[in-house]
């Protein structure tokens, strides 16, 4: 993660040299469905302005299609860099190899797009998916497990399994645990994991131990499913450090939400994209070529943190949530220390 003195060098270094003026940054945003994307949103324009460049936006409201005449319609509005969430890692190909034949810097945010010179930060998803599993193992170390995916159009969606999946292979091999449903979650859709875990709890005669949701959206689905049907203390992971989870993590019906600083990522993503803008590389930046097509990008990998009942103060700490929004119905008997 690039250190904020190095941050707010770089920001004098522009200013100085008068690059900024003119810079103008197009956001091609998946859809704002997640609560999240509101927080990069605000992280990324509040950093920009610091750095003296211009925000646009558009929001392709979870159509593949949109988002590439979004990108469009973003240059011709005189984006001179883009920051792209793409809502599907194949489709948005054309409108990316468009933008860099033009030479507008491409910045794939928090999602993978393989392309060459696309620019690739992200949180180390694989990471997440570990913290995910291994904090869940050690509240259910044995039993039935459910693993709900995210969206098959997203890359991090295997990137969390491939680390969910190193956690519990041992125990997989040894018999202790068994996977009893696995399904992806069709556009990370709330509604989509509620069904598809409550036609696992059906196949299953309800004979279901934990489930590791690879973030808080569908996590909150499995929640209502397994809430219907009146089943209690299932463990059940889930990602992003959304205000309702880090609520469910209070009450004790979500076990961890792997917390990825949105404000973060957004800072950084724009001051990248700034970078790229001037012609200059994004420093701390690194070549890495992971991805399925095994594509070398530029990228940069932020660091995630567990949030369980033990360290949710941390999140209360960092002015993520406040207090009374993260303890709100929690039982004074039952509350952990950050409700205190």
């Amino acid at each position: 993660m690039i250190r904020k003195p190095t941050l707010a060098a770089l920001a004098l270094a522009f200013a100085s040299a008068g690059a900024l003026a003119q810079t103008t940054v197009g956001v091609s945003w998946s859809n704002f469905q997640e609560e999240r994307w509101k927080t990069d949103e605000a992280a990324i324009k509040a950093q920009l302005e610091k750095l003296g460049a211009k925000y646009i936006s558009a929001d392709a409201g979870g159509s593949p299609e949109k988002q590439l005449a979004d990108i469009d319609g973003l240059i011709s509005k005189g984006a001179k860099v883009l920051i792209v969430l793409a809502m599907d890692k194949d489709a948005i190909l054309p409108a990316v190899n468009k933008a860099t034949k033009q030479k507008i810097p491409v910045v794939a945010y928090d999602r993978l797009i393989e392309a060459p010179g696309v620019f690739y930060i992200t949180f180390d998803n694989k990471e997440v998916g570990r913290m995910q599993a291994a904090a869940v193992q050690k509240v259910m170390p044995k039993g039935n497990y459910v693993m709900i995916k995210g969206s098959p159009t997203d890359p991090n969606a295997n990137f969390l399994r491939e680390g969910q999946g190193e956690v519990l292979a041992a125990a997989i091999k040894s018999g202790a645990i068994k996977i009893v449903g696995e399904e992806y979650t069709e556009g990370w859709k709330p509604e989509v994991a509620q069904k598809n875990m409550e036609q696992i709890l059906t196949k299953n005669a309800g004979k279901v131990d934990a489930v590791v949701a690879s973030n808080d959206g569908t996590a909150g689905g499995v929640v209502a499913a397994l809430t219907a049907k009146g089943l209690k203390g299932v463990p059940v992971s889930g990602q992003d450090g959304d205000h309702a989870a880090l609520n469910r993590v209070a009450l004790g019906t979500q076990t961890v939400s792997v917390w990825k600083d949105a404000r973060d990522l957004g800072r950084e993503a724009a001051s990248a994209a700034v970078a790229l803008g001037a012609g200059k590389k994004v420093p701390g930046a690194t070549t890495w070529s992971g991805g399925e097509k095994k594509v070398a990008l530029e990228s940069q990998f932020l660091k995630p943190v567990a949030i369980t009942k033990d360290n949710l103060d941390v999140v209360v700490k960092a002015g993520w949530i406040k207090k009374e929004d993260l303890c709100k119905g929690v039982a004074p008997d039952k509350a952990p220390a950050a409700c205190k």
